[in-house]
């Protein structure tokens, strides 16, 4: 008796996160280092608690719509561009099949495969899609990676706004002549845990995703910090 084939094991992939993934951790990271930063550099040049926070609000708000649209804008770009090229492969292989099966082949054979083998690949993957084949070998597209403008908006444009409130928060809470140390050390502790967060659902090393994640978003805040100053008035 035949038993159905099963796996031995069942290998767990987080490649198909990374479209989604890739928008939500810029996002998350652009709302918390920009606003951190907008706010340490308007609390550097020492004005009332009020503008801070105005300003804090205004970056929050000015950014997630500016992320939103500028990942909607972008990934719809590169999805035209996929799309033309899926056009013009399409109509390649209506005009010169015979030479769009011999190009097939010749990127199986550059793989590994023997000419022989190649060639019989080749043939057998475009009687069942010819199309498909040539998207998926030729142009290294595959729905795992196929640009989806909505869903990288969406994810970039609400991890911002949440993360951005973040830092906003600190700095409501924070006393009005302790508004940068706070600011600063919760928005060191929220990249921290951006980063390692990145890393876990991505399936990648924490240490040193959380690593890069602080130097960044520490020297966008020196720098911010630093014009401030030398911007700054006396109260």
């Amino acid at each position: 008796m035949n038993l159905p084939y099963e796996s031995a094991h069942e290998e767990l992939h987080y490649i198909n996160r990374a479209g989604w993934l890739r928008a939500a951790v810029l996002g998350a990271n652009d709302g918390i280092v920009s606003v951190s930063s907008l706010i340490v550099g308007v609390a550097a040049a020492d004005p009332h608690p009020t503008a801070i926070l105005v300003a804090g609000a205004a970056g929050l708000a000015a950014g997630a719509m500016s992320m939103a649209a500028g990942e909607y804008v972008s990934v719809s770009s590169q999805s035209d561009v996929e799309r033309a090229d899926i056009a013009r492969e399409q109509q390649a292989l209506i005009d010169t099949p015979e030479a769009e099966e011999a190009e097939l082949a010749s990127i199986y054979e550059s793989r590994g495969l023997t000419k022989e083998t190649a060639a019989l690949v080749a043939r057998e993957m475009t009687e069942k899609d010819a199309l498909g084949a040539h998207v998926r070998d030729e142009l290294g597209l595959s729905e795992v990676h196929t640009a989806n403008p909505l869903q990288a908006a969406i994810a970039s444009g609400l991890t911002f706004t949440f993360a951005a409130a973040l830092p906003l928060a600190a700095a409501i809470l924070a006393p009005s002549d302790k508004i940068i140390p706070t600011v600063v050390i919760a928005t060191l502790i929220c990249l921290a845990g951006l980063g390692a967060i990145g890393a876990h659902v991505g399936g990648a090393p924490k240490p040193r995703a959380t690593a890069r994640v602080l130097f960044w978003g520490a020297a966008a805040m020196a720098i911010t910090a630093g014009v401030g100053s030398l911007f700054g008035v006396s109260a």
